[in-house]
Protein backbone atom coordinates (compact mmCIF):
# COMPACT_ATOMS: atom_id res chain seq x y z
CA UNK A 1 0.00 0.00 0.00
CA UNK A 2 1.40 3.45 -0.92
CA UNK A 3 1.96 6.11 1.71
CA UNK A 4 -1.50 7.30 2.68
CA UNK A 5 -0.76 10.98 1.97
CA UNK A 6 0.31 10.08 -1.58
CA UNK A 7 -2.89 8.26 -2.53
CA UNK A 8 -5.32 9.44 -5.18
CA UNK A 9 -8.42 10.26 -3.16
CA UNK A 10 -10.88 11.66 -5.68
CA UNK A 11 -12.16 10.22 -8.93
CA UNK A 12 -15.21 10.05 -11.19
CA UNK A 13 -16.91 6.80 -12.17
CA UNK A 14 -18.57 7.32 -15.55
CA UNK A 15 -20.09 3.88 -16.19
CA UNK A 16 -22.65 1.78 -14.30
CA UNK A 17 -24.29 4.15 -11.83
CA UNK A 18 -22.10 7.20 -12.64
CA UNK A 19 -20.92 8.99 -9.52
CA UNK A 20 -18.04 10.79 -7.92
CA UNK A 21 -15.97 8.90 -5.37
CA UNK A 22 -13.68 9.96 -2.53
CA UNK A 23 -11.29 7.83 -0.51
CA UNK A 24 -11.21 9.42 2.93
CA UNK A 25 -9.18 8.53 6.01
CA UNK A 26 -10.48 7.73 9.49
CA UNK A 27 -9.15 6.55 12.80
CA UNK A 28 -8.96 2.99 11.51
CA UNK A 29 -11.07 -0.11 10.99
CA UNK A 30 -12.11 -1.53 14.35
CA UNK A 31 -12.33 -5.14 13.13
CA UNK A 32 -8.88 -5.54 11.56
CA UNK A 33 -9.04 -9.35 11.58
CA UNK A 34 -9.76 -10.09 7.92
CA UNK A 35 -7.02 -12.37 6.54
CA UNK A 36 -7.15 -10.79 3.08
CA UNK A 37 -7.27 -7.04 3.79
CA UNK A 38 -4.60 -4.50 4.70
CA UNK A 39 -6.64 -1.42 3.81
CA UNK A 40 -6.78 -0.71 7.54
CA UNK A 41 -3.21 0.59 7.25
CA UNK A 42 -4.71 3.76 5.76
CA UNK A 43 -5.58 5.41 9.06
CA UNK A 44 -4.52 8.17 11.43
CA UNK A 45 -5.45 8.75 15.04
CA UNK A 46 -5.15 12.54 14.71
CA UNK A 47 -8.60 13.82 13.84
CA UNK A 48 -7.31 17.22 12.75
CA UNK A 49 -4.92 15.61 10.24
CA UNK A 50 -7.70 13.40 8.91
CA UNK A 51 -10.06 16.34 8.57
CA UNK A 52 -7.45 18.33 6.64
CA UNK A 53 -6.81 15.44 4.24
CA UNK A 54 -10.50 14.62 3.87
CA UNK A 55 -11.45 18.23 3.24
CA UNK A 56 -8.95 18.39 0.40
CA UNK A 57 -10.42 15.27 -1.22
CA UNK A 58 -13.98 16.57 -0.80
CA UNK A 59 -13.01 19.92 -2.30
CA UNK A 60 -12.88 18.25 -5.73
CA UNK A 61 -16.53 17.16 -5.68
CA UNK A 62 -18.52 18.98 -8.34
CA UNK A 63 -21.96 17.38 -8.09
CA UNK A 64 -21.75 16.39 -11.76
CA UNK A 65 -23.91 13.29 -11.30
CA UNK A 66 -25.59 14.29 -8.01
CA UNK A 67 -24.24 11.03 -6.55
CA UNK A 68 -21.24 10.58 -4.27
CA UNK A 69 -19.55 7.46 -2.93
CA UNK A 70 -17.52 7.78 0.26
CA UNK A 71 -15.06 5.03 1.15
CA UNK A 72 -12.50 5.10 3.93
CA UNK A 73 -10.82 1.70 4.31
CA UNK A 74 -13.18 0.81 7.12
CA UNK A 75 -16.63 2.04 8.15
CA UNK A 76 -18.28 5.45 8.10
CA UNK A 77 -18.24 5.23 11.90
CA UNK A 78 -14.43 5.63 11.75
CA UNK A 79 -14.71 9.15 10.33
CA UNK A 80 -14.46 12.14 12.68
CA UNK A 81 -17.44 14.40 13.29
CA UNK A 82 -15.92 17.32 11.41
CA UNK A 83 -15.45 15.17 8.31
CA UNK A 84 -19.03 13.91 8.51
CA UNK A 85 -20.28 17.48 8.76
CA UNK A 86 -18.12 18.46 5.79
CA UNK A 87 -19.60 15.57 3.77
CA UNK A 88 -23.07 16.83 4.61
CA UNK A 89 -22.13 20.39 3.67
CA UNK A 90 -20.65 19.28 0.34
CA UNK A 91 -23.81 17.33 -0.46
CA UNK A 92 -25.83 20.45 0.26
CA UNK A 93 -23.55 22.78 -1.70
CA UNK A 94 -23.21 20.49 -4.73
CA UNK A 95 -26.80 19.22 -4.75
CA UNK A 96 -25.87 15.62 -4.07
CA UNK A 97 -29.11 13.65 -3.75
CA UNK A 98 -27.66 10.19 -3.24
CA UNK A 99 -24.66 9.11 -1.20
CA UNK A 100 -22.97 5.74 -0.69
CA UNK A 101 -21.07 4.76 2.46
CA UNK A 102 -19.38 1.53 3.54
CA UNK A 103 -19.73 -0.25 6.87
CA UNK A 104 -18.65 -3.41 8.66
CA UNK A 105 -21.28 -5.74 10.12
CA UNK A 106 -20.19 -4.85 13.67
CA UNK A 107 -21.48 -1.28 13.16
CA UNK A 108 -24.82 -2.22 11.61
CA UNK A 109 -26.83 -0.64 14.45
CA UNK A 110 -25.33 2.74 13.51
CA UNK A 111 -26.85 2.64 10.03
CA UNK A 112 -30.41 3.84 10.85
CA UNK A 113 -29.11 7.02 12.49
CA UNK A 114 -26.92 7.73 9.45
CA UNK A 115 -29.89 7.35 7.14
CA UNK A 116 -32.02 9.64 9.30
CA UNK A 117 -29.31 12.29 9.51
CA UNK A 118 -28.99 12.59 5.74
CA UNK A 119 -32.71 12.16 5.12
CA UNK A 120 -33.28 15.42 6.99
CA UNK A 121 -31.45 17.09 4.10
CA UNK A 122 -33.32 15.08 1.48
CA UNK A 123 -30.32 12.86 0.73
CA UNK A 124 -30.79 9.15 0.13
CA UNK A 125 -28.18 6.93 1.78
CA UNK A 126 -26.94 3.61 0.41
CA UNK A 127 -24.75 1.53 2.71
CA UNK A 128 -22.40 -1.12 1.34
CA UNK A 129 -21.05 -4.08 3.29
CA UNK A 130 -18.16 -6.34 2.40
CA UNK A 131 -19.63 -9.83 2.72
CA UNK A 132 -16.97 -11.30 0.37
CA UNK A 133 -18.96 -14.56 0.02
CA UNK A 134 -22.31 -15.89 1.21
CA UNK A 135 -20.69 -19.22 2.07
CA UNK A 136 -20.57 -18.38 5.78
CA UNK A 137 -18.34 -21.32 6.81
CA UNK A 138 -15.73 -20.39 4.19
CA UNK A 139 -16.09 -16.70 4.96
CA UNK A 140 -15.56 -17.02 8.70
CA UNK A 141 -13.08 -19.91 8.88
CA UNK A 142 -10.82 -18.77 6.00
CA UNK A 143 -11.40 -15.04 5.59
CA UNK A 144 -12.35 -14.23 9.23
CA UNK A 145 -14.81 -11.57 8.17
CA UNK A 146 -16.71 -11.20 11.45
CA UNK A 147 -20.31 -11.60 10.23
CA UNK A 148 -22.23 -13.79 12.66
CA UNK A 149 -25.17 -14.69 10.43
CA UNK A 150 -25.49 -17.08 7.51
CA UNK A 151 -28.68 -15.46 6.23
CA UNK A 152 -28.42 -12.95 3.35
CA UNK A 153 -31.85 -11.65 4.29
CA UNK A 154 -30.57 -10.69 7.75
CA UNK A 155 -27.65 -8.78 6.23
CA UNK A 156 -30.02 -7.06 3.80
CA UNK A 157 -32.06 -5.71 6.74
CA UNK A 158 -29.25 -3.22 7.35
CA UNK A 159 -27.37 -2.87 4.07
CA UNK A 160 -28.27 -1.90 0.50
CA UNK A 161 -25.21 -3.00 -1.45
CA UNK A 162 -22.67 -5.78 -1.13
CA UNK A 163 -19.01 -6.32 -1.97
CA UNK A 164 -17.77 -9.78 -2.96
CA UNK A 165 -14.16 -11.00 -2.99
CA UNK A 166 -13.35 -13.41 -5.81
CA UNK A 167 -10.28 -15.02 -7.34
CA UNK A 168 -9.06 -16.75 -4.18
CA UNK A 169 -8.27 -20.39 -3.33
CA UNK A 170 -11.33 -22.57 -2.74
CA UNK A 171 -13.57 -20.80 -5.23
CA UNK A 172 -14.89 -21.99 -8.60
CA UNK A 173 -16.87 -20.45 -11.42
CA UNK A 174 -20.07 -21.93 -10.00
CA UNK A 175 -19.43 -20.67 -6.45
CA UNK A 176 -18.55 -17.19 -7.70
CA UNK A 177 -21.62 -17.03 -9.89
CA UNK A 178 -23.80 -18.27 -7.01
CA UNK A 179 -22.49 -15.46 -4.80
CA UNK A 180 -23.22 -12.84 -7.44
CA UNK A 181 -26.73 -14.17 -8.00
CA UNK A 182 -27.39 -14.20 -4.25
CA UNK A 183 -26.15 -10.62 -4.06
CA UNK A 184 -28.45 -9.54 -6.87
CA UNK A 185 -31.39 -11.25 -5.18
CA UNK A 186 -31.02 -9.40 -1.89
CA UNK A 187 -29.18 -6.15 -2.65
CA UNK A 188 -29.56 -3.26 -5.08
CA UNK A 189 -25.95 -3.44 -6.27
CA UNK A 190 -23.05 -5.91 -6.22
CA UNK A 191 -19.38 -4.98 -6.40
CA UNK A 192 -17.03 -7.84 -7.29
CA UNK A 193 -13.41 -7.33 -6.25
CA UNK A 194 -10.83 -9.67 -7.74
CA UNK A 195 -8.18 -10.47 -5.15
CA UNK A 196 -4.95 -8.54 -5.54
CA UNK A 197 -1.84 -9.62 -3.62
CA UNK A 198 -1.02 -7.60 -0.52
CA UNK A 199 0.70 -8.12 2.83
CA UNK A 200 -1.97 -10.46 4.20
CA UNK A 201 -2.00 -14.31 4.14
CA UNK A 202 -4.81 -14.82 1.62
CA UNK A 203 -3.39 -14.60 -1.91
CA UNK A 204 -4.91 -14.53 -5.40
CA UNK A 205 -5.37 -17.87 -7.13
CA UNK A 206 -4.41 -17.46 -10.82
CA UNK A 207 -6.45 -20.53 -11.79
CA UNK A 208 -9.60 -19.16 -10.15
CA UNK A 209 -9.05 -15.71 -11.68
CA UNK A 210 -8.68 -17.29 -15.13
CA UNK A 211 -11.92 -19.18 -14.57
CA UNK A 212 -13.61 -15.94 -13.52
CA UNK A 213 -12.42 -14.15 -16.65
CA UNK A 214 -13.48 -16.97 -18.96
CA UNK A 215 -16.84 -17.95 -17.46
CA UNK A 216 -18.14 -15.42 -14.93
CA UNK A 217 -17.02 -12.05 -16.30
CA UNK A 218 -18.83 -12.34 -19.67
CA UNK A 219 -22.13 -13.01 -17.87
CA UNK A 220 -22.06 -9.85 -15.78
CA UNK A 221 -19.88 -7.24 -17.49
CA UNK A 222 -22.94 -5.63 -19.11
CA UNK A 223 -25.09 -5.84 -15.97
CA UNK A 224 -25.69 -2.28 -14.75
CA UNK A 225 -26.09 -3.50 -11.16
CA UNK A 226 -22.71 -5.24 -11.01
CA UNK A 227 -19.38 -3.44 -10.68
CA UNK A 228 -16.42 -5.65 -11.64
CA UNK A 229 -13.01 -4.59 -10.35
CA UNK A 230 -10.07 -6.56 -11.71
CA UNK A 231 -7.73 -4.22 -9.82
CA UNK A 232 -8.44 -2.55 -6.49
CA UNK A 233 -7.76 0.85 -8.06
CA UNK A 234 -10.30 0.44 -10.90
CA UNK A 235 -12.60 3.06 -9.37
CA UNK A 236 -9.75 5.55 -9.79
CA UNK A 237 -8.81 5.98 -6.12
CA UNK A 238 -6.19 4.30 -3.97
CA UNK A 239 -3.31 4.48 -6.44
CA UNK A 240 -0.28 6.72 -6.12
CA UNK A 241 -0.83 10.34 -7.08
Amino acid sequence: MPETNEMIRYSVITVKNPREIVLLRGRGCEWRKCRFCDYHLDFCKEESDNFRLNSEALSHVTGEYHRLEVINSGSFTDLDESTMKRIMDVCDEKEIGEIHFECHWMHRESVPALRAQFAEKGIHVNVKIGVETFDSLFRESYLVKGIDTDQPSEIARYFDEVCLLQGIPGQSASSMEKDIETGLSYFSRVCVNIMVANSMPVKPDPRVIAEFQKIVLPKYEANERVDLLMENTDFGVGGIA
